[in-house]
């Protein structure tokens, strides 16, 4: 039988450098929440993945008839990220097999395209490791020296900025986050938890358009490249044209 493919967004921030009444997921762009148009292309590319959604156990707003998935569950989320992830890795621990893969997506991520979707899912399918999108960094980088100015220029040959998804297999990737707990290390993102075990995840180029929202004027450029990226994505919920329609156990 074929591996699983489950899906796990976090999404119990609140999102407070928004400046916003509501957590960030919860903003609109274009008549839509963020957590909707994030679920929406992410069911667009995986129509029959299994989603984790992870949720302040407090959360008043979220309606789950915004779900398009057919198989999913609440999970209750945690301070941080990291702990959000390993929450929603217990819940299914009786069902994920280890080879299972793990799609991890940020909710404010709602630009990611199913083409870089269906890339990500294509390199990983055979990859030992596991991987993530990212792209390479293209501005000068600079380094500061603690007091606003900068101490020097860092070479940008050889270095990617990270976005999600990441996805790793299900039994490494809750090794990989147990053992940074135990370790007490900061997790930054599910990349670099298998990093410090040794290991190092396929960078998988995607497009720059995958922004994050983060800062207040992040949401009114998110609600431009989504507008922009109408033109040639499928439509909401319309499966992708690759071989992951129906992912059955």
């Amino acid at each position: 039988m074929s591996a699983a493919l489950w899906l796990v967004v976090p999404a119990a921030g609140q999102g407070r450098r928004m400046g916003a009444d509501r957590p960030k997921q919860y903003l609109e762009i274009a008549g839509r929440s963020v957590l909707a148009c994030t679920l929406a292309r992410l069911f667009a590319a995986f129509p029959g993945a299994r989603l984790c959604l992870c949720l302040d156990p407090d959360d008043t707003r979220f309606d789950p008839a915004g779900v398009p998935f057919a198989e999913w569950r609440r999970v209750p989320g945690g301070n941080e990220r990291v702990d959000s992830v390993t929450h929603a890795l217990e819940a299914i621990a009786g069902e994920a097999a280890d080879d299972d893969l793990v799609l991890v997506h940020d909710v404010a991520r709602p630009c990611v395209t199913v083409a870089d979707l269906a890339r990500l899912y294509a390199a990983l399918a055979d990859d030992p490791v596991g991987g993530l999108l990212a792209a390479p960094v293209a501005d000068t980088m600079k380094r500061d020296d603690g007091a606003g100015r900068v101490a020097t220029s860092e070479l940008r040959a050889g270095l990617w900025h990270a976005f999600t998804p990441q996805g790793f297999r299900y039994g490494l990737l809750r090794r990989a986050l147990a053992t940074s707990a135990t370790a007490d290390m900061a997790v930054t993102d599910d990349a670099s938890a298998v990093e410090a075990l040794g290991l190092s995840p396929r960078l998988v180029s995607g497009r720059r358009d995958n922004l994050k929202i983060t800062h207040p004027e992040d949401l009114a450029l998110v609600g431009q490249i989504l507008a922009a990226q109408a033109q040639t994505e499928p439509a909401s919920g319309e499966p992708y044209e690759a071989p992951f329609g129906a992912l059955e156990k």
